[in-house]
């Protein structure tokens, strides 16, 4: 009976039957891999939990401040429940922080001098990082102030090619910089015990080396981070994993005291560091959110497997495929036209439960090469823990799925985004 409610809801949302009687064959058969999810979810809330508990959380953490800050228990005292979770020294943990491509710019600037080189070794980083580095010029980018910058791209099979590793790292090789996710690329999304294989080369040919993990989409979807096998710093967005929905902006930076505190005088000013900026009244979403982030990660893992098996079984590349291990919550489908690229980005705005009746278009978005097209009907703008879906217009076009606060409408999305690859004639209905 609950199913049959469920399809004719369904049915009125605009999803026809075959779609749905498709899916629910598809998500039959997760039932092993979801399980296993939970127990990682599990896991992980335990941990944020007993931080919170071991830092002696009170509701007088919530309190709002303003001004300089100082003195700010809630903002304090959450920094040391990240370092806490994250096994680390420390963390800034700011709403100060705009975005992800800021906290990193952030941890890079305030850890480079003129005259030293950063190494990725793992590829072209994330496009907005392109203008932060100076590789696409841009005001104000590291190079301009004379941060050399190498970068040794992945083999043809994904793996790292440690060659040509040991060749770029120099004398003046100050720090590297490791992109967990993917990005828009096809690559395959970096495993914790593949970025800890990485640093342990890479701290045996220069041990002084700054790891530093971009780790976003990467927040608890294994039971370690980076910072458990050797990474001096980690980085990510407060809209993204961590934030659990509902942290309304932010970032974070965590790692070896020395490094964070570096960084903390990029954020604010040299001689003030940590010691100033407000909460302004963001405390008990931040710690709420952090709290809720393992169950929404999870719930966002199910909808990126679910996608998987739905478009690989209807012949589209998918990456990760559909019975790969998982260390992001991004799923790729390369679907080789711009149109389809942009019924699947409509799909998933039309499953929003904001801005539902907004068709998105593909643009020419700040910090990238060229036009993309985002879909994103969420609470927190921008958010990508959030139901969504972007990609560059430019081949091979493949679309980017990630996020959905609850695995119910990570479902939603990715039937709807179906249904209307269908109603375009790009797919047939599925028997």
């Amino acid at each position: 009976m609950n199913l049959l409610k469920s399809e004719n809801l369904y049915e009125e949302m605009g999803i026809c039957k075959d779609v749905f009687q498709f899916g629910t064959e598809i998500e039959k058969c997760l039932t092993d891999r979801f399980k296993k999810i939970d127990e990682v979810v599990e896991y992980n809330q335990l941990k944020v939990i007993s931080a919170m508990q071991k830092h002696k959380v009170s509701a007088e953490c919530f309190a709002s401040t303003s001004g300089y800050g100082y003195n700010d228990l809630g903002r304090d005292k959450l920094e040391e429940v990240y370092a806490a979770c994250f096994h680390t020294e420390a963390a800034l943990v700011r709403p100060q922080i705009a975005c992800g491509t800021h906290a990193l710019s952030v941890a890079l600037s305030g850890n480079l001098r003129p005259g030293d080189e950063l190494l990725s070794p793992v590829g072209k980083p994330y496009d907005t990082l392109e203008e932060v580095i100076g590789i696409r010029p841009s005001n104000g980018s590291l190079a301009e102030y004379g941060i050399k910058y190498r970068q040794v791209n992945l083999l043809e099979n994904g793996e790292f090619d440690f060659y040509g590793i040991k060749n770029a790292i120099t004398s003046k090789t100050k720090m590297v910089t490791i992109q967990r996710s993917k990005g828009y690329q096809t690559r395959p999304t970096l495993s914790v015990k593949k970025i800890e294989e990485l640093i342990r080369f890479i701290k045996k040919i220069k041990s002084d080396i700054i790891c530093m993990v971009d780790n976003c989409y990467g927040e608890f979807v294994e039971t370690i981070e980076p910072t458990d096998v050797g990474a001096d710093l980690i980085v990510g967005s407060l809209i993204k994993n961590p934030g659990g929905g509902l942290a309304p902006i932010g970032g974070y930076i965590a790692g070896k005291k020395q490094y964070v505190e570096n960084a903390s005088y990029r954020l604010t000013s040299p001689g003030l560091g940590k010691e100033v900026g407000a909460s302004l009244g963001t405390m008990q979403s931040f710690y709420q959110g952090f709290f809720q982030a393992p169950v929404v990660v999870g719930g966002a893992l199910k909808g990126a497997i679910f996608a998987a098996n739905i478009y690989e079984k209807l012949g589209f590349k998918v990456i990760p495929d559909s019975i790969e291990s998982r260390h992001d919550i991004i799923q790729a489908v390369e679907f080789g036209i711009p149109e389809a690229v942009i019924e699947f980005c409509k799909g998933i705005q039309a499953a929003a439960p904001v801005d539902s009746y907004v068709i998105p278009e593909p643009w020419a978005m700040p910090g990238y090469d060229s036009d993309v097209i985002m879909a994103a009907g969420t609470f927190v703008q921008g958010s990508s823990i959030e139901l969504s879906a972007d990609g560059p217009i430019k081949e091979p076009y493949a679309v980017y799925f990630q996020g959905g606060l609850t695995w119910y409408h990570a479902k939603l999305g990715i039937l709807m985004s179906l249904q209307k690859l269908i109603d375009a004639n790009i797919v047939k209905v599925p028997k």
